[in-house]
């Protein structure tokens, strides 16, 4: 009955808003669902990649890899995953989602990160978001980066905490500047909800955590070390897309 009760409410939710491409808005045969000519503009990262930062690689690679850059500088957090790569098929999608209230793809997203980050969901305690500025928060009226965690939990079963993180300072956004300028820009701009309760869900715990995309890493560092030191024993990255340089 409830298989029944399901497929009577999808076929309804069909009828009023029929099913539309999560990319361009063609009509598609399911909710959630992309056209054949946006699905075959997108690149899935798949093995073999770097065993730190996710790097995609393009040769064949022994299991436990390091790209150059980690190599050289390895980041805070112990291992990122990503979906996609961050390019002109995966950009409509990513920002329609940020930007242009297309808040319904998360359901379908939720599941491309599970699949993504199965290897890092094996033991997690909690996922992370990574959280907006109020002032941004109250301009954008969503966080994406929670609802992909929220999302994510539903496939997963790991517990979100959409507020453990703060964005204390309003920082200005880091489109434009280069790798340092990055991390400058973050650096002291996020702390844990303050409470006693916190600790509790911190320290000892493996995280994940969530954001849309993954550029040169400096946010997801800077979230990683206050989550270090504040005791967490891992903390893992996972995003929806990832940027690439070759």
């Amino acid at each position: 009955m409830g298989r029944t009760a399901a497929g009577a409410a999808t076929r309804l939710l069909d009828a009023l808003l029929p099913p539309r491409c999560l990319s361009c808005g063609e009509a598609v045969d399911r909710q959630g669902g992309l056209c054949a000519r946006c699905w075959s503009g997108l690149t899935f990262i798949a093995p073999p990649l770097c065993a730190c930062c996710g790097l995609p690689f393009e040769y064949e690679a022994q299991e436990g890899t390091l790209c150059g850059a980690c190599m050289a500088a390895r980041p805070p957090f112990a291992r990122a995953r990503a979906v996609l790569i961050y390019d002109d098929g995966s950009r409509p999608l990513v920002l329609g989602f940020k930007h242009g209230d297309r808040i319904h793809a998360a359901k379908a997203y939720g599941v491309w990160l599970a699949r993504a980050g199965r290897e890092l969901l094996e033991d997690a305690d909690r996922l992370v978001p990574v959280p907006l500025h109020r002032a941004r928060l109250f301009h954008r009226r969503y966080n994406q980066a929670a609802l992909l965690a929220q999302a994510l939990s539903r496939h997963s079963g790991v517990p979100a905490m959409p507020d453990l993180l703060q964005r204390q300072r309003a920082t200005p956004t880091q489109g434009g500047l280069d790798r340092q300028g990055r991390h400058r820009n973050v650096k002291g701009a996020f702390r844990l909800r303050p409470g006693q309760s916190v600790q509790g869900l911190v320290t000892g715990q493996r995280l994940i955590l969530v954001d849309d995309v993954l550029t040169t890493g400096a946010t997801l560092a800077e979230c990683t070390r206050v989550l270090l030191r504040a005791g967490a024993a891992r903390v893992d990255v996972l995003t929806l897309a990832r940027v690439v340089l070759r």
